[in-house]
C-alpha cells in the first residue's frame, strides 16, 4: 500500500511538471493586443473601401470604434464609416452616424471634414425644385458654418461655390411657387415670392424672371407706376434678355417676338452640380 502511494505521488509530480511546460509553451505564443486588432481592422476597412466594397468597409470601420472607443482611431473610424455610407447612397445612415460623432467626439481635429460630409449628405437628398427643400436648407447651414469657423480650409473654398448652387435651387423654388400663385390669381403671395428672389438670391439667374413677374402682377393689379418701376429695373440690368422682351410686350401689345428657350441651360447646371461629387 505504501509503494502504491509512492507511485501515485511520483506520477502526479510528472503530470504537474508536464502541464507546467505546456503552460510555458502557450505563454510563448504571442497573442495580438487589442490595439493591434484595431489597427488590423482599420486597414481591412481601408482595403474594402479601395476595392469598392463600401458596405463591408462601413462595418469594419465601426468595428474599430467598438474595439477601442477612447483611442485616436475611433473618431476617424466613425468618419470613414460615414463616408462609406455616403458612397453607398445611404445618406440617412451617414447623417445619423455623423450626428453621433459630433456628440461623442466634440473636440476631434477632423470637425471641418465632418461638417462638410454632413452638408454633402443633405445636399445629395435633393431631387429638384418641386420636392421638399428642407435638407437643402440644412446643407446650406452646414456650409455657412464651415466658412465661418474654418475659413482657411479647402472645405470652406468649396463651400462658397456650393452655396451659390444651393441659392440657385432655392431661387428656382421661389419662382416655381410664385408661378403657381399666379395661376391661382393669388397676387399678394406671388409678389412676396418674387420679391424674396430679389432680396435673398440676387446673384442667381432667376432674378430676371422674378422682376418680369413683378412687372406683370403690378400691371394686372392696375398699379402701373409700380409696374414701370420694375420694368425700368429690368431694362437697366437685362435689356437684351428674354424676360425684358416679354415685359416690353406687356406695355406694347403689338410687339411680338419668338425666342427659343434654352432647354439645355438647366441640364448644364445640374450636370455641373453632379460633377462636383
Amino acid at each position: 500500500m505504501h509503494k502504491i502511494r509512492i507511485i501515485f505521488i511520483f506520477l502526479a509530480i510528472i503530470f504537474l511538471y508536464s502541464c507546467g511546460k505546456e503552460v510555458e509553451k502557450i505563454k510563448l505564443i504571442k497573442e495580438p493586443s487589442q490595439n493591434e486588432e484595431m489597427i488590423s481592422a482599420y486597414k481591412k476597412g481601408m482595403s474594402f473601401l479601395d476595392s469598392g466594397d463600401y458596405f463591408a468597409a462601413s462595418k469594419k470601420f465601426l468595428e474599430v470604434e467598438v474595439l477601442l472607443p477612447q483611442s485616436q482611431w475611433a473618431p476617424k473610424s466613425v468618419l470613414m464609416a460615414s463616408y462609406s455610407y455616403y458612397l453607398q447612397n445611404y445618406y440617412s445612415l451617414a447623417i445619423e452616424n455623423l450626428k453621433r460623432y459630433f456628440k461623442t467626439y466634440p473636440k476631434d481635429k477632423n470637425m471641418a471634414y465632418a461638417h462638410y460630409l454632413l452638408a454633402m449628405c443633405y445636399y445629395e437628398i435633393i431631387e429638384g425644385e418641386k420636392k421638399d427643400l428642407a435638407p437643402l436648407i440644412l446643407s446650406k447651414k452646414e456650409l455657412i458654418f464651415i466658412i465661418e469657423n474654418y475659413p482657411d480650409t479647402d472645405y470652406a473654398y468649396d463651400a462658397r461655390f456650393k452655396i451659390d448652387l444651393i441659392n440657385d435651387i432655392l431661387a428656382a423654388k421661389e419662382v416655381y411657387i410664385g408661378r403657381h400663385y399666379i395661376k391661382k390669381k393669388k397676387w399678394i403671395p406671388a409678389l412676396n415670392r418674387f420679391k424674396n428672389v430679389l432680396n435673398n438670391y440676387e446673384t442667381t439667374n432667376h432674378v430676371e424672371e422674378a422682376i418680369h413677374r413683378l412687372v406683370e402682377i403690378y400691371y394686372i393689379l392696375g398699379m402701373e407706376e409700380e409696374s414701370l418701376k420694375y420694368a425700368s429695373l429690368l431694362g437697366y440690368n437685362y435689356n437684351s434678355g428674354k424676360w425684358y422682351k416679354e415685359t416690353y410686350k406687356i406695355f406694347n401689345k403689338e410687339y411680338k417676338v419668338s425666342i427659343p428657350q434654352n432647354k439645355n441651360e438647366k441640364s448644364k447646371i445640374l450636370s455641373k452640380i453632379k460633377n462636383l461629387f
